[in-house]
């Protein structure tokens, strides 16, 4: 979408706000060649093998000659630098533990892609703790330059003339085909549990805890028969966890244990668990768990279901606004932080294509209400887990295929109309700042249309 629009901007300024909002490649372990510096901005350098590595590893630069794509990732990465600098200039800072979260994350990403923490070290030559410390000063950069970056940003306003504008600009044979999509939201009960159903569940984990510690009996093989946790059960059970993305009382229990340790019976959000440790990865871990599930009973379903029935009369009749049903009722508490509306897995935006949905009832609910409307309450199957839980769907908006036109989509058009309106703005900051800094290119560089603006070898204006 809009990729006719991107090419209306300067390549250099389409690059820079892409690569400075966290798009930096980055190869692991992949060797060095022999470097050479081919760029100062104050004090920091930049090296050659930072420009190749780039190069070959950002895919946006597929098409784009190697002279252009250099061009565009030394102005890139002089630009980070530049921001960087002028961070330490205004006491813009990043705390070591967002430069930790930062880290960690992009270690976890990698570590799914190679399919572990062994093939991933293989791989790059180094341990996770060499690695981390490898990069550190990489995302420590990017995060400086990331914040300073949005301080900038953050001035910038759009005035609905200006959006008006920018889609007048757009021509007409060009303006994009936008798919059918829906706004749907839902208030998530889950039935409460009879005490003597949840006592079942615990005792039936007490009893395959006691075959693994007293009977011998492999985790791994109990965890691939009894485990209802669908996503690591074919695995025997096996998970890497952190402290800060999981249950905090399974990772509480987790990280007690010792390896080839075996928990006892703790309780989650999501039901019991035995647990049993692998091995410590620093902040990371790697276990392995056996959940079970209280069953939910036909009388649990049928209380949850007439709950739900007086909350919708509620709605339909104005007693309480959508929102405020969903912090009330609900007992999704990710629905609670999103307002109770339905999230794109792939985008993260509420506004959900009908041809990529992949809950039936979702689909039925969207030909069948109106905007504005509550379905009946229904029973469906917790995705995580499978287990059965009650809920509401509302459906907040919906859209027919068209063409992009500013009464149906105004608020797209602000999102792409500001964020031309912020490049340009970061774009020209960054070509006037380059007058306050000592910046050196490589005569390699020296000749790149992105650069023709700018001061080099300049003398820094006194402070």
């Amino acid at each position: 979408m809009f990729k006719h629009l991107s090419l209306q901007l300067m390549l250099k300024k389409s690059y820079l706000l892409a690569f400075l909002l966290g798009a930096a490649a980055m190869s692991w372990g992949q060797e060095k060649i022999a470097d050479k510096i081919v760029g100062v901005v104050g004090n920091n350098i930049i090296l050659q093998s930072d420009v190749d590595l780039q190069y070959q590893n950002d895919p946006s630069l597929s098409g784009v000659s190697e002279d252009d794509a250099k061009c565009n990732i030394i102005y890139t990465l002089l630009s980070q630098q530049l921001l960087v600098e002028q961070a330490a200039r205004d006491s813009v800072i990043v705390s070591d533990d967002q430069v930790e979260a930062q880290i960690d994350q992009r270690i976890r990403s990698f570590i799914q892609r190679f399919g572990s923490r062994e093939a991933l070290e293989q791989a790059s030559g180094q341990t996770i703790y060499q690695l981390k410390e490898t990069y550190r000063s990489f995302f420590k950069d990017k995060l400086t330059a990331e914040r300073m970056q949005q301080q900038i940003m953050d001035k910038v306003a759009i005035t609905p003339s200006e959006v008006k504008d920018f889609f007048t600009s757009i021509p007409a044979d060009s303006l994009p085909m936008l798919p059918a999509t829906i706004e749907m939201g839902e208030i998530v009960v889950k039935p409460t549990i009879a005490p003597e159903i949840d006592q079942l569940a615990k005792d039936k984990l007490e009893d395959i805890r006691k075959d693994i510690v007293s009977g011998g009996k492999s985790f791994s093989t109990m965890a691939s028969i009894y485990s209802m946790d669908p996503g690591s059960r074919n695995n025997g059970g096996l998970l890497t966890i952190n402290k800060k993305d999981f249950d905090p009382q399974f990772v509480a229990a987790a990280y007690r244990l010792q390896p080839g340790e075996v928990s006892p019976v703790i309780k989650s959000r999501y039901g019991y668990h035995i647990i049993q440790m692998v091995r410590r990865m620093g902040e990371d871990a790697q276990v392995r768990h056996i959940l079970i599930i209280p069953e939910v009973t036909s009388m649990g379903l049928d209380r949850t279901m007439k709950k739900l029935d007086s909350v919708r009369a509620d709605l339909i009749a104005g007693k309480i606004a959508f929102p405020q049903a969903v912090s009330k009722y609900s007992t999704d508490e990710m629905a609670k932080m999103t307002g109770g509306m339905i999230l794109d897995s792939r985008t993260g935006s509420s506004n959900m294509e009908l041809n990529n949905l992949e809950d039936p009832a979702v689909v039925k609910a969207a030909s069948a209400l109106k905007i504005g409307e509550f379905s009946q309450p229904q029973i469906f199957r917790d995705p995580r887990t499978q287990a059965q839980q009650c809920r509401i769907l509302y459906l907040k908006s919906r859209s027919t295929p068209h063409r992009l036109n500013l009464k149906d989509d105004y608020s797209l058009i602000q999102q792409k109309a500001l964020a031309k309106k912020q490049n340009e703005y970061l774009f020209n900051w960054v070509k006037d700042k380059s007058k306050d800094y000592y910046i050196h290119v490589d005569s390699e560089y020296k000749d790149c249309q992105e650069l023709k603006d700018w001061q080099l070898d300049n003398a820094p204006k006194s402070e």
